[in-house]
């Protein structure tokens, strides 16, 4: 099971449905086995709301650290639990939604670590763009995407709230080697089979744009695609907004992330920008 699988990753929020649904649909038409994922915050940094400051008197120091620690083991159980049985919820719904082989794994640590641990034996991972901390604090981009896409190294599908199959499909092909990567990928892989793809080149005018454009196209026509190729110069972000709209695209392709940390920290990040202003899911290539 932990070979080219599709690892959807999940938490206890309203959004786990729809990433369980693009999971499910992305195994199928792979037909590649399915894991969903959810990691427990070792350090949930949760109190229980008593007042000690009045703990005093002899023992008193040990027996609280005593209840203390009967009080955090209870709360892990509790979330092993309830962790469990929404594993088990997604899984029987990826299976009703025609998934084949789906699995479930629950770890306590964080987020980036874990899935950079299992990163090897993952085909393509599964997303929502936001979370349970973003359901809380009404963020258009949960704070977990981008540290996540940084650290991998592996296509990631990132979903957004309401699950529709993917009808037609969007390359944002920039010529660079992420992206010719991506090209290669799609037309050698049987997620997209059959549907429509409509390649899009943006941004600054580049000399050998129309040569680099026509190999994109060649190439996915050669696997069987139905291809539509456009060259169309003006601002990347909003270029690529205003043809989602206008061709009714319903899952975009595009490279992630393409410049350092601290060029982001420092001048902002088209790929960020590009997810918060999405509202179709967007494969991201790294």
């Amino acid at each position: 099971m932990n070979d080219n699988k599709v690892l959807a990753c999940v938490d206890q929020s309203r959004f786990a449905d729809c990433v369980a649904d693009y999971a499910a649909w992305a195994a199928r038409r792979m037909d590649a086995p399915l894991e969903f994922l959810h990691v427990i915050d070792r350090h949930p940094e949760k109190g229980s709301g008593d007042d000690h400051s009045g703990a005093i008197g002899i023992d008193a120091q040990e027996h609280l650290l005593s209840r203390l620690s009967a009080e955090d083991e209870a709360r892990a159980r509790n979330a092993r639990e309830q962790g469990r049985l929404f594993l088990n919820r997604l899984r029987e719904r990826a299976l009703a939604a025609g998934a084949a082989r789906v699995d479930v794994r629950q770890r306590h640590g964080e987020l980036e670590q874990t899935l950079t641990e299992q990163e090897n034996g993952v085909r393509l991972l599964i997303l929502g763009r936001r979370g349970e901390a973003a359901e809380r604090t009404q963020r258009d981009l949960g704070r977990n995407v981008e540290r996540v896409v940084r650290a991998l190294h592996k296509p990631i599908l990132t979903v957004t709230e309401g699950f529709t199959p993917p009808q037609r499909v969007m390359i944002a092909f920039d010529g660079g080697t992420v992206t010719q990567r991506g090209v290669t990928m799609v037309a050698q892989s049987p997620l997209f089979r059959g549907l429509p793809i409509y390649l899009l080149m943006s941004g600054k005018a580049k000399k050998d744009a129309r040569r680099q454009l026509d190999w994109a196209g060649t190439t996915l026509e050669a696997a069987g695609f139905a291809v539509t190729s456009a060259l169309t110069p003006g601002d990347a972000e909003t270029v690529i907004a205003n043809t989602v709209k206008a061709q009714s695209i319903d899952l975009l392709i595009m490279g992630a992330f393409s410049h350092s940390p601290l060029r982001s920290l420092l001048f902002g990040s088209k790929t960020a920008d590009l997810l918060r202003s999405s509202r179709i899911p967007t494969l991201l290539l790294r």
